[in-house]
């Protein structure tokens, strides 16, 4: 089984079942706040660098829900300047294992990568914010 950094939101519970699921595979699971995390380009770019800029971004995000960030609209500079000023916008979970990094939450990714090993995938995790959460704060406590 494969230790796992997650970087993610505390109190989020899209976040918090995900590495529920992760658990459930096996895997140890070591969580980390994405918010208070001190990001530089450089660290940043090793989760984000190999993706098309728009897939950077946070949908849940409140600035990109109303349309105030479009990232289509972003050119590389523009949009990671934005990412560090506002980590609330960068896509979730950050994931590393094994010397890897990736970015999201696509269990079929997961399982091909460090294996799910037969753990139950509920049909509606995903990468957005679980029902009466929002990309701002969540109904939950940290956790």
């Amino acid at each position: 089984m494969a230790r796992v950094v997650f970087y993610g939101k505390p109190g989020c519970r899209g976040n918090a079942r995900q590495r529920a699921l992760l658990v459930a595979a096996g895997h140890a699971v070591e969580f980390r706040d994405l918010l208070a995390t001190p990001w530089s380009a450089e660290r940043l770019l090793a989760f984000l660098g190999p993706l098309p800029v728009a897939e950077w971004f946070n949908r849940s995000a409140p600035a990109l829900k109303s349309g105030e960030v479009v990232p289509e609209n972003l050119g590389f500079e523009a949009a990671l300047r934005l990412l560090l000023a506002d980590p609330l916008l960068i896509r979730r979970p950050l994931l590393e294992a094994g010397g890897e990094r990736r970015v999201g939450f696509d269990p079929a990714a997961l399982d091909a990568w460090i294996g799910l090993n037969g753990a139950a995938v509920p049909a509606d995790l995903g990468e957005g914010c679980a029902a009466g959460d929002d990309g701002d704060r969540c109904a939950t406590p940290a956790d």
